[in-house]
């Protein structure tokens, strides 16, 4: 019986993740499997990955090929290194604490990574909602802006209309009565006294 090392399918439609399993080559992919060793969900970022890596080993060691994505899985989870190791120590190229050494180390560097990935996703997705937080506010104020550009237009024009409607409705202004004309009374002019004419003298 040939074992493969595979993925199970499962989830909605579009949204799929998987079971890492250990099942007979002639199974259904998503049917009867001998034993699930971990999952796969690949809508994360990045991937969620869990695995067993003792019973990955395991069955590694027992001849059980894996598929190539979950060749690539174990080899991103150190499985395939510490096979790898072991078969080293087996041959006597390494000793076993030297080959825990290399993996440990191996281990923590691509933990490393994966944690500055997860920083750098991080902050960039900071940056884009403090991005988007910016241009929101921008186009909240050009939006203000033009709201009350309009209502300052309308205003103007209600006080326009208002003032042209009191304009029409004030009655028309009466001309005030001319006071009467004082006659002043002439000023009569002296009578001059016209000198009596004289007698003739006596001869």
């Amino acid at each position: 019986m040939s074992v493969k090392i595979r993925l199970a399918r499962h989830g909605k439609k579009d949204y799929a993740y998987f079971h890492i399993v250990v099942a007979d080559s002639r199974a259904p992919r998503d049917g009867k499997f001998i034993e699930r060793i971990g999952t796969y969900n690949p809508n994360t970022n990045p991937a969620t990955i869990e695995v067993d890596g003792e019973k990955a080993l395991s069955w590694l060691v027992k001849g059980a090929q894996p598929t190539d994505t979950c060749r690539r899985i174990l080899s991103y989870k150190g499985v395939l290194l510490k096979k790898h190791l072991m078969e080293g120590v087996k041959k006597g190229a390494l000793t076993e604490e030297t080959a825990n050494a290399k993996w440990t180390a191996w281990m923590e560097e691509k933990e490393n990574k994966v944690q500055a990935k997860r920083s750098e996703l991080a902050q960039t997705k900071r940056n884009d909602v403090k991005t988007r937080l910016e241009a929101e506010a921008k186009t909240k104020e050009a939006k203000a802006a033009v709201v009350a550009q309009k209502k300052s237009e309308q205003a103007m024009k209600e006080a326009e209309a208002k003032a042209a409607a009191e304009a029409e409705n004030a009655p028309a202004e009466t001309p005030a009565p001319e006071a009467p004309a004082v006659e002043t009374p002439a000023t009569e002019a002296p009578a001059t006294e016209t000198p009596a004419p004289e007698a003739p003298a006596a001869e």
